[in-house]
C-alpha cells in the first residue's frame, strides 16, 4: 500500500518533493500509527461488504474498521458477526493486499470468533477496536487478542477508544486514565494507536456538535481530549499516537455562520470551483477540525463517509516548509537556534526535536509537496470529492 497510489507517476513527481512510502501491515507500528490516515468506518451488517473494501482501497483508503458495536442494532448482531467473516474471507480470496483492515468488537468473545472464522484468512485483518476502553475493562480483550495473535502466529493489533462517561466526568477522569495508562504501557506491542470517541463523550452531557462548530468548541469534550492527550500523548518512548474524532457530517445544509475556507488560497491555485464543491459537501467544518487536531497532538481522524478521506489525507501531507525547518532542526546536534531557511522563524534545536521526529514520520507515510503545492493541489489531484 500507498498513500495516494491512484494518482500517476506524473502527478506524484509534479506534487511532491518527496513521495509518500510503501508500506504493509509489518512495517514498523510507530510508522503504521502515523499512516493510518483517514479510518473509514462501515457496518458489519453492508450486504456487499467485500466489493465496498475494494472500491473504497482504490479510491485512497488504507485503513477501514468494519463495526460489530454501535452502527449495528442488538437483533442484528448475529447476521452482522456471520456476514463480517464471510465477507472478509470474501475479500481475502481475491489477493488484495490492503487497506488495513480492523473489527471493531463489543464483546471479547467476538475475538475468537472472527480469528477462528477467517481461519486461512486470517491475514486479511491487522486487528480488532475495543470501545469504551478502560483499565478494568479493557484487559479481556487484550489478553484475548493476544492469545489469537500466539495462537495463530500472526501479530493482530489493538486500538482502544475512550469514549466512557468515566473518562468524561472530572471526579473520576484522572485516576482513570491513570488505569488505561498503566495496562497500555503492559500491553505496548499490542497497542497500535489510542482512538478517541468524541460522540459518546458528547452523550455524557447530552450533547452534539453542530456541523458548523469543531469538537473543540465544545469545551467539556475539548477537555477530555487534551487530558487524554496530557497522559498518553506525550513525546518519547511512553507516548501513544492518538487518533481524531469522527467527523460526522456529509451533506448540504441551510448554514448559520459563513464557510470556513477562505477564498484566496483557491484563487491562487485556479480552484475556486473545488472550494464551492468542498463547501457544498460541509468539508470546510472537516477541514478546520483536522487542522485542530494537528494543533492538539491528535494524528488521523475516523471518518464515517468516502467524501473525507482525500481531504484529511492532503492535509496530513507535509509542506516543503515543514520539511525544511525539520531537517534543520535534526541537522543541529549541539543546540542552538536559527532562523528557518524561509526567514519566517525560529527554530531551535532542542525543544522542537521531538515535534521534528514526528513530523518526519508523518513525512515517510504521507510524503512532502512541492514548494509551489499546497493541499488544495492534493486535493484536486485525488478528484474523490
Amino acid at each position: 500500500m500507498r498513500h495516494f497510489e491512484y494518482l500517476s507517476e506524473a502527478e506524484i513527481q509534479r506534487l511532491f518533493h518527496r513521495a509518500p512510502q510503501p508500506f504493509t501491515v509489518d512495517t514498523d507500528p510507530g510508522m503504521l500509527a502515523v499512516g493510518l490516515g483517514a479510518t473509514l468506518y462501515s457496518p458489519g451488517t453492508r450486504p456487499n461488504l467485500a466489493a465496498d473494501i475494494a472500491k473504497r482501497a482504490a479510491y485512497g483508503v488504507v485503513s477501514l474498521v468494519v463495526c460489530l458495536e454501535d452502527s449495528i442494532a442488538d437483533e442484528e448482531v448475529p447476521f452482522a458477526e456471520q456476514n463480517t467473516v464471510a465477507q472478509l474471507r470474501t475479500y481475502a480470496e481475491t489477493g488484495a493486499s490492503g487497506p488495513l483492515i480492523f473489527v471493531r468488537v463489543r464483546s471479547a468473545y467476538q475475538i475468537r470468533l472472527v480469528v477462528d472464522g477467517l481461519g486461512e484468512h486470517l491475514s486479511v485483518l491487522a486487528g480488532f477496536v475495543i470501545p469504551k476502553f478502560l483499565g478494568s475493562t479493557g484487559v479481556e480483550f487484550l489478553e484475548e487478542i493476544e492469545a489469537a495473535s500466539e495462537r495463530t502466529g500472526r501479530r493482530l493489533y489493538a486500538m482502544p477508544v475512550l469514549e466512557s462517561p468515566e473518562l468524561a466526568y472530572t471526579e473520576t477522569r484522572r485516576d482513570e486514565l491513570e488505569g488505561v495508562r498503566q495496562l497500555l504501557v503492559k500491553h505496548r506491542s499490542t497497542i497500535l494507536a489510542v482512538r478517541t470517541g468524541a460522540t459518546d463523550l458528547s452523550s455524557a452531557y447530552g450533547l452534539r456538535r453542530n456541523r458548523e462548530l469543531t469538537i473543540y468548541h465544545v469545551h467539556v469534550v475539548a477537555n477530555v481530549i487534551s487530558d487524554i492527550v496530557n497522559v498518553l500523548g506525550r513525546a518519547g518512548d511512553q507516548g501513544f499516537v492518538i487518533t481524531g474524532p469522527v467527523w460526522e457530517y456529509f451533506s448540504y445544509q441551510e448554514r448559520i455562520f459563513k464557510p470556513q475556507l477562505r477564498e484566496s488560497p483557491f484563487k491562487e491555485h485556479d480552484e475556486k470551483p473545488l472550494r464551492a464543491k468542498m463547501i457544498d459537501a460541509d468539508l470546510d467544518g472537516l477541514i478546520r477540525e483536522v487542522v485542530l487536531d494537528q494543533a492538539n497532538g491528535l494524528t488521523g481522524k475516523t471518518v464515517i463517509h468516502p467524501s473525507h478521506v482525500a481531504a484529511v489525507h492532503a492535509l496530513s501531507v507535509v509542506s516543503h516548509e515543514e520539511y525544511s525547518d525539520a531537517c534543520e532542526i535534526l541537522a543541529a546536534t549541539t543546540g542552538g537556534v536559527k532562523a528557518s531557511q524561509y526567514k519566517n522563524k525560529m527554530n531551535e534545536s532542542k525543544p522542537h526535536r521531538a515535534w521534528a521526529e514526528q513530523l518526519l514520520r508523518r513525512a515517510t507515510m504521507f510524503g512532502v509537496i512541492n514548494e509551489d503545492v499546497s493541499y488544495i493541489d492534493v486535493i484536486s489531484a485525488s478528484d474523490q470529492l
